[in-house]
């Protein structure tokens, strides 16, 4: 098949079941594995050159819902009678059906139920271990900082903050991603920061631009040196590699209770 996916989060779910080979397109964020950057680029995510997604002849178009934002892309798409899949995953359970979903689409079904029971068994592990722990820490996480987004209650990153010993600050919050401010942040009294900022190069996440902000050194998790720069790519995409920044992140918050944990085999 002639692939083209248009989503970072999607290139990762072709990748894990071996078709990286079929794909003949992505979208300009797409950077993992590296060997996806040597094929066309076809424009930012949220703004993909439909007529150059077209030129390809993809077979199947691989198209998301996970960042707000897309649904011209898919408009797009449906306009233009090409065929595609459109993924929308706010869950670590909704991530291995998509990969089921794809396994099917492109005919190997089998190897995507393999690998997607080794990512439940590896989710089941992990919640194994966060029963036996007593006291978990709160954890903020800083999905874009001006205005604040952070995630909520029907999001990944709750059950990834749980399965790691922790519980997202914002749980509370009956939404996938909550728009509030920074006061709010700071009376809720968080115990870790973890600043992951969706589309911003890693590197320009600096601790500092939080610090300026009123009353941030008198919080607790600054006071305590847990203020921690996250990568996006294993926190905030809809792929089995949150698996990967689940098991960082429990050895950050509790790491003599995960010390022997190792990442599943299909990563």
């Amino acid at each position: 098949m002639r692939l083209i996916s248009i989503c970072p989060s999607n290139t990762e779910l072709v990748a894990y079941l071996g078709l990286i080979d079929q794909l003949v397109g992505v979208d300009d964020y797409s950077d993992w594995p590296a060997t996806v950057k040597e094929l066309p680029q076809l424009g930012p995510d949220l703004s993909i050159n439909m007529d150059a997604l077209e030129a390809l002849q993809p077979d199947l178009v691989l198209a998301s819902l996970s960042v707000p934002g897309m649904e011209r892309n898919i408009e797009a798409l449906k306009e233009r009678n090409i065929p595609h899949i459109i993924f929308n995953a706010n869950s670590l359970e909704e991530i291995a059906q998509d990969l089921i979903t794809l396994g099917k689409a492109c005919q190997v079904e089998e190897q995507a139920k393999n690998i997607a029971e080794e990512y439940i068994h590896s989710i089941e592990k992990m919640h194994s271990i966060a029963q036996t722990i007593p006291k978990k820490p709160t954890l903020y996480w800083e999905w874009w900082p001006n205005p604040i987004f952070t995630p909520g209650k029907i999001n990944w990153l709750t059950e990834i903050s749980a399965l790691a010993g922790g519980i997202n600050l914002f749980q509370d919050v009956e939404l996938a991603s909550v728009q509030t401010d920074w006061t709010d942040v700071v009376e809720r009294k968080p115990d870790y920061i973890m600043m992951a900022w969706v589309g911003v190069a890693f590197e320009r996440i600096q601790p500092a631009h939080l610090l300026k902000r009123p009353y941030a050194k008198e919080l607790h998790a600054v006071q305590s040196e847990q203020l921690h720069v996250m990568e996006e790519w294993l926190y905030c995409r809809p792929s089995p590699r949150l698996i990967e920044g689940a098991i960082k992140l429990a050895k950050i918050l509790h790491p003599k209770e995960y010390e022997q944990l190792k990442p599943p085999n299909f990563l």
